[in-house]
């Protein structure tokens, strides 16, 4: 710890109106894993700013005045599902309005418009379609890897792995091998959503079940291939859901340090099934990502998903636990079709200046948190 941070932390020492949070605090400075119980209790706390400084404390502990960001590129190779998840807005049944999916030379082209500004990794999930053979999707990777073989393929989620691996007649780690072989270099975290059996039901029935997930993120990285996780809040989920649904990834984290990043999902009710369910607040937002960052002691980077909590929530909550902002993103489709008000994508120059105003340190990684150090066209990775 920097001299200047151990100031800082000795001038606003913790303070609490709320006694459950004294315990926690005591475990949180000495360095000591929270229990369910404190979880709950977290999520329950009346005093947000409390619980904030001591996300705050872990997140400057861990990384200082750090924020880390990307310059990336989504790509959405279709909208046509099989599934009928109740969360979601971007999904279509094939043949109704509205669908598309894109020819090769299309996804390709779309992953060309972002490289103005020497986008560092493309992040490509999309719909369960019925009829796409696996060998479309590792062609997709393949010629992404041949026009663009400095760009990190983040790619494919659990739920479209087990999928994948269903329609082309082979097991999970066969599957999983056969991606990291086309080129994928890691993996998003989506489809998550909650664990708890009773949740899934009712807003995702149609998707492998909590316990499928896990074991997916375990296979991927028993071979290398390091992955995100997510969990999606605000809907019927509940505070012993949510802490639930932290612990399982803490335990998966422990068995084999695959995860590299924890990234809340704020639920967007507009245009799904669930359209009566109020959207989240502030307070929420800032509460998962601090309580997010105090839980998963074992997770090195927590994100601000600056699409789903707008890019005000996000600056802010680099002062609640969060280290990283994400990136550029260009065109985003999944949350926008579900009500997100935010814009579809945003310039490097924006993203800096976020950080910058927020007091913290801008840093440009490449997905595996290494430094990017760019020109305007081009960029080096530390390796």
């Amino acid at each position: 710890m920097s001299s200047s941070l151990s100031a800082l932390q000795t001038r606003h020492s913790f303070q609490t109106d709320d006694a459950a949070l004294l315990p926690i605090a005591a475990k949180v400075q000495q360095g000591e894993r929270l229990s369910f119980d404190d979880g709950v209790a977290l999520y329950r706390s009346g005093d947000i700013l409390a619980v904030g400084w001591l996300a705050n404390f872990v997140r400057e502990r861990m990384h200082g005045d750090i924020a880390y960001f990307n310059v990336n590129r989504h790509i959405n190779p279709t909208n046509v599902c099989m599934a009928s998840c109740r969360l979601c807005a971007f999904g279509r049944k094939k043949g109704e309005a509205g669908t598309y999916t894109m020819a090769l030379e299309e996804a390709w082209e779309t992953a060309a418009t972002g490289l103005t500004e020497a986008v560092t990794e493309f992040h490509i999930v999309g719909g369960l379609h019925p009829d796409l053979p696996f060998e479309y999707f590792m062609d997709l990777v393949r010629g992404l890897k041949v026009r663009f073989p400095k760009v990190h393929i983040k790619a494919f989620t659990m739920v479209e792995v087990a999928f994948l691996a269903k329609r082309g007649k082979m097991t999970i780690p066969e599957t999983l091998e056969r991606m990291k072989a086309a080129g994928v270099d890691s993996m998003p975290g989506g489809g998550a959503e909650i664990f708890a059996d009773r949740v899934r039901h009712i807003i995702c029935d149609h998707k492998i079940d909590g316990g499928e997930w896990l074991d997916t993120a375990r296979m991927a990285h028993q071979i290398g291939l390091r992955s995100n996780a997510t969990m999606l809040y605000g809907h019927v989920e509940n505070d012993e859901d949510r802490v639930d649904h932290l612990l399982k990834l803490r335990a998966v984290q422990d068995e084999t340090g695959g995860f590299q990043t924890f990234i809340p999902l704020s639920f967007h009710p507009d245009n799904t099934a669930l359209a009566h369910i109020p959207k989240t607040t502030g307070m929420l937002d800032l509460r998962q990502i601090a309580v997010g960052r105090l839980m998963l002691d074992n997770f090195a980077h927590i994100k601000s998903y600056w699409q789903m909590v707008s890019p005000k929530m996000a600056q802010i909550s680099l002062r609640f636990g969060a280290d990283d902002i994400d990136g550029t993103v260009i065109e985003e489709k999944i949350y926008h079709d579900a009500g997100a008000t935010t814009p579809q994508g945003m310039r490097r120059a924006d993203l800096v200046r976020l950080i910058t105003e927020a007091g913290r340190t801008p840093f440009e990684r490449d997905t595996m948190y290494r430094a990017v150090t760019r020109s305007e066209d081009s960029f080096t990775v530390a390796v």
